[in-house]
């Protein structure tokens, strides 16, 4: 259930920081940051710290997360045990950072502007991490 729940949260997660990758782009240099727009980016940040919490769970219960003598040399275990994890931890920093900056820039390009640098990088690196179902030594699926 852990499992399925951490992966089908991944589709939230994904949507919300395409939604505010797009809307920083959108109002980038025209738009004023409103409550709507820090809503999104507290809302996207939200879900991405759930997503950690619930990754966190899986790492330490999950069979796939195997600490044997020769892990790093078998590209699942050392997938799931080392390269999910920073890749992940890495994104979702970078995400927080860049809705605290957000938050206290003092004008609204600013504002727009840090949230997507900081949002695109962690996006980019949550979709370079994700054990996609075309990556076939991992076994991962869609859902």
């Amino acid at each position: 259930m852990l499992k399925h729940a951490h992966s089908g949260l991944r589709w939230v997660v994904l949507g919300l920081l395409i939604y505010a990758v797009f809307n920083a782009i959108s109002k980038k240099g025209k738009g004023t940051f409103s409550a709507q727009d820090a809503k999104v980016n507290s809302l996207t940040t939200m879900f991405c710290h759930i997503q950690l919490l619930l990754g966190f769970a899986l790492y330490f219960t999950s069979p796939k997360v195997v600490f044997s003598e020769a892990w790093m040399k078998n590209a699942s275990q050392r997938f799931y045990g080392m390269e999910h994890l920073l890749l992940m931890l890495l994104a979702i920093v970078l995400i927080t950072i860049g809705s605290a900056k957000a938050k206290r820039a003092s004008s609204d390009e600013k504002k727009f502007k840090t949230t997507y640098l900081f949002f695109t990088l962690g996006l980019v690196l949550i979709l370079a991490g994700i054990p996609w179902p075309f990556r076939e030594a991992l076994g991962g699926g869609w859902f």
